[in-house]
């Protein structure tokens, strides 16, 4: 049976700000400040979205001192991908399986 894929994390990663948060992650554990040079966004905005990135389960944070790190979940990433993987392997039966019109 086919897993479905979860549209809240979908939604999420849609977003071309917040997928270039990921593509960044997944290179290194990276603190507010770094993030805001890589992605030009503005600190408030770049809050907003790892708020929502959090909220997804994609990222988790690690406090150290007065800065916030964070960090991928390889475990959600890699559910994602599988769920896809099954996804494809099922429409490449798919065109085999032609239900007749009424």
């Amino acid at each position: 049976m086919l897993t479905p894929v979860d549209p809240d994390v979908i939604r999420v990663l849609g977003d071309p700000l917040r997928l270039k948060i990921v593509t960044l992650l997944a290179r290194e554990t990276l603190c507010t400040t770094h993030l805001v040079e890589e992605t030009g966004a503005k600190q408030t905005n770049l809050s907003n979205h790892m708020k929502v990135l959090r909220e997804a389960g994609i990222v988790e944070t690690e406090p150290c001192g007065r800065f916030t790190y964070y960090k991928l979940r390889p475990d959600v990433l890699a559910g994602l991908s599988e769920q896809f993987a099954e996804l494809a392997a099922s429409a490449r039966t798919a065109a085999e399986n032609k239900r007749a019109c009424p």
